[in-house]
């Protein structure tokens, strides 16, 4: 009865460490799935934020395309109208500059013309150069 005793105790030893050993399997597989769960959340939220960086980042490339646009064609707009101004004469420069040089030569002729008059006295005697 005594080796009864001890072989129904070693299968019993046995049993628990079964037990226990199957216990932590369970649990390691517990803690993977928890895992992987973790994992899968992770990588979704990661791949919502990305998507809602890209769609920003879309929307901003379009407004600045716009905006670029925009700018561009006012710079055309304005350019074209100074060539035109300046082809067909109307507030340019050219015309203000030949203004100017006109004025500037009337102006000078009459200085002129006052400085010969004005140098000569018709009452005094003029002295003949000597020989």
């Amino acid at each position: 009865m005594k080796i009864t005793n001890v072989i129904t105790a070693l299968v019993a030893m046995t049993a628990l460490t079964a037990l226990g050993q199957e216990g932590a399997i369970q649990d390691v597989k517990r803690g993977a799935k928890k895992a992987g769960e973790t994992i899968k959340d992770g990588l979704e939220t990661a791949g919502e934020k990305t998507k809602e960086t890209a769609k920003t980042v879309g929307k901003k490339t379009k407004e600045t395309v716009e905006t670029v646009g925009e700018k561009t064609k006012e710079t055309g707009e304005t350019a074209a109208r100074k060539t035109k101004e300046a082809v067909n004469g109307t507030g340019g420069t050219t015309r203000k500059t030949h203004h100017k040089s006109s004025k500037a030569s009337s102006s000078a002729k009459a200085q002129t013309t006052e400085e010969t008059t004005t140098g000569r006295d018709s009452n005094t005697p003029t002295a003949s150069p000597t020989p």
